[in-house]
């Protein structure tokens, strides 16, 4: 386990999948990550690569060649190794081996930064395709905060916050993870939605294109909080376990195949191709209050 700190943050990080474990506010004395009990989910805040979400039979196909991926990739699954630690700031890196390769057949390093700036956690994904082939790959954030956040507070009591009115339809999952081939009316111009537990029955909230940069976590009965800013991530989840007491907001640049998925990885829905020796670089960031 690994520390970063300041005068206002304590974060903790694991070298395996370069998941945080800890975002401790020293001023108001609150851990805002989930605790990770098993009991409803035991995560906290996996990283998903190189895909973001399911394969169609888990399964995907590039050039004529079958490979099986599991469900958000297996970056969340592999040590990284730490390549700079200073007091408020720590850089984990994973690089590809003979396992990776064999599911995906991509040289590669991803590095994970986290740093923190008074009191906001800036979260930075640097991906480099070290082949001689474009690389097509997707990479997303899945932290999930406790909900509720402070005494005599319930899960009902909070709602999210987005830093624009949308309008926008769900994208439903399927039993088996899939993308639906048809949206249904969801968000309708409006910039505050509740948070109940039945929300997430139907497993998560999945929107494309939001116009939101910023979603909150908050309460008409606390002050206490989060925001989470996000850039240039088209693709946005919500969810949480059933009657959980936390909430994932989870900014994706990617998203999990569709029902009517060809299968080849090159026509993935999200895909990002990146060019050889060529660099991806994405953030996002918690501010906690």
């Amino acid at each position: 386990m690994y520390t970063i700190f300041n005068d206002q943050l304590q974060v903790a990080v694991q070298s395996k999948g370069a998941e945080l474990q800890s975002i401790y506010n020293k001023a108001t004395g609150i851990d805002y990550l989930w605790s990770g009990n098993a009991d409803f989910w035991g995560k906290k805040s996996p990283v998903l690569f190189p895909i973001v979400g399911g394969l169609k039979n888990n399964t995907y196909t590039y050039e004529n060649k079958a490979y099986q991926l599991g469900r958000h990739g297996f970056a969340r699954d592999h040590s990284f190794e730490v390549v700079q630690h200073t007091a408020d700031t720590i850089t984990l890196s994973l690089t590809d081996t003979p396992d990776t390769l064999a599911v995906y057949p991509f040289p590669f390093t991803f590095q994970l930064q986290y740093q923190l700036l008074q009191n906001k956690l800036v979260v930075t994904y640097q991906i480099h395709n070290t082949g001689t082939t474009v690389m097509p790959f997707s990479v997303g954030a899945h932290p999930a905060f406790n909900v509720p956040l402070a005494p005599d507070t319930v899960f009902s009591d909070y709602f999210l916050q987005f830093n624009e009115p949308e309008t926008a339809p769900l994208w439903p999952l399927t039993h088996d993870g899939l993308i639906d081939a048809h949206p249904t009316p969801y968000l309708q111009n409006i910039a505050q939605l509740p948070l109940t537990e039945d929300l997430f029955y139907k497993d998560a909230l999945v929107f494309k294109q939001l116009k939101s940069t910023q979603i909150s976590i908050k309460s008409h009965k606390t002050t206490h909080g989060i925001t989470l800013e996000y850039q240039d991530f088209p693709y946005m989840g919500i969810w949480s376990a059933k009657n959980a007491p936390f909430v994932c907001i989870e900014p994706w640049c990617g998203i999990a195949d569709s029902v009517d998925a060809s299968g080849q990885l090159l026509e993935k829905e999200g895909v990002h191709l990146l060019e050889p020796q060529a660099q991806f670089v994405r953030s996002w960031s918690v501010l906690t209050f």
